[in-house]
């Protein structure tokens, strides 16, 4: 597995990009072959822009085209599960591209695991973190009247081959989150590690602890 860092792209290119691979992958596993070799995990951060899971609901998007503009962002409905979501500086974003079939697990089972790589993440920096019950994600303050996400997750898989993947809020501006009901949400917040620390996060260094616990997590040997 190769882990591969864009730093800042555009959405819409980082789409088509996975969408490469992930046809690759399902392709190679038609004809028989070894898919070990191309499974990926990228890592990158996104111009503003707002994405809709194909299963979302619009109205959860509650400003208009010409206020998108004005605040530089863009908004886009895809192939992911999920309701609508924000991608921005300063959130790292994961897509891998893996064949679950390597790896002995069940779709249900993936997102587990990527959930429990993001809490140890967060656990690495002092944050205590947790999933919510009937909501796919990590959180802080589960069961309180204060829940905050801090990751958002979303997967779309065939053939067992998945793409997208997690939104981690590392130094986060919060406010763009004003303009959605995130992940469908209207009576619980977000939130970013800046903000639960009270300074700016290393992003290099969260990648860095992600990487480690979602290799290891997976069972599978990391590759530069």
């Amino acid at each position: 597995m190769k882990f591969i860092d864009w730093q800042t792209i555009d959405y819409i290119e980082a789409w088509n990009k996975q969408e490469e691979l992930f046809q690759r992958i399902i392709q190679a596993k038609k004809d028989g072959k070894d898919t070990r070799n191309l499974e990926t995990v990228f890592l990158c951060e996104h111009p503003h822009v707002y994405t809709l899971g194909k299963n979302g609901q619009f109205n959860n998007l509650l400003v208009n085209e010409e206020f998108l503009r004005k605040i530089d962002a863009t908004f886009y409905k895809i192939d992911r599960g999920g309701d609508i979501t924000y991608h921005g500086p300063g959130q790292l974003v994961g897509y891998p591209i893996l064949d679950l079939e390597n790896h002995g697990g069940s779709l249900k089972g993936y997102i587990y695991n990527m959930e429990e790589a993001i809490i140890q993440t967060l656990a690495f920096f002092q944050i205590p973190s947790a999933r919510l019950e009937g909501a796919i994600g990590v959180w802080i303050d589960v069961n309180t009247t204060n829940a905050r996400k801090i990751c958002a997750i979303g997967v779309r898989a065939s053939r067992f081959v998945t793409m997208h993947g997690f939104a981690l809020n590392v130094n986060t501006d919060l406010t763009y989150f004003n303009y959605i009901n995130p992940c469908g949400f209207i009576d619980k917040g977000v939130t970013s590690m800046q903000k639960e620390l009270g300074k700016e996060i290393n992003n290099e260094k969260v990648k860095e602890i992600f990487s480690e616990a979602f290799m290891k997590i997976l069972n599978t040997n990391f590759t530069p």
